[in-house]
This record gives structure tokens, sequence and C-alpha cells, in this order.
């Protein structure tokens, strides 16, 4: 048995597939072999895309956009 190269996924596609998951409409199994994946990478790929959905809807905001100055600083 020859052994497979190692493949690097793009985050559209692991995104597509974790989508995938998440709907249900097919197993882990069939979802598997549509897309030439292991289960358990899929598994990994829908808790990770559950796990950042947190973070979208949180409260977290970032106050990139407004820095915070230091006016005696710039004066001196």
């Amino acid at each position: 048995m020859t052994k497979r190269p190692r493949r690097n996924h793009s985050p559209a596609f692991k995104a597509k597939v974790a989508l995938a998951a998440i709907k249900g409409e097919k197993t882990m199994i069939e979802l598997a072999q549509q897309f030439d994946v292991h289960p358990n990478q899929i598994k990994q790929w829908k808790d990770q895309l559950l796990d950042g959905a947190v973070g979208v809807f949180g409260d977290d905001r970032k106050e990139d956009a407004v820095p915070t100055v230091d006016v005696k600083s710039l004066h001196a």
C-alpha cells in the first residue's frame, strides 16, 4: 500500500466541508467519501467552526479603530 502525500487544504475548502457536516444531510462517512477526507478531520473542522462562531456573535469587540493616545507624551 502506497502512502499518500500530505495535502494542504484551503480555508474555503475546510469551511465548505464543515458547513456540510453541520447541515447533517449526509453522514460523516458519506462526506468523507465525497470530499476525500478522513471523518476525524471533518469532525475537527466542524468543532473548530462551531467554536469560532461564538467569536463572531460575542461581545468581545476589538478597539483597533480608535487607539488610545497619551496627550502628555505628545506635547512633551
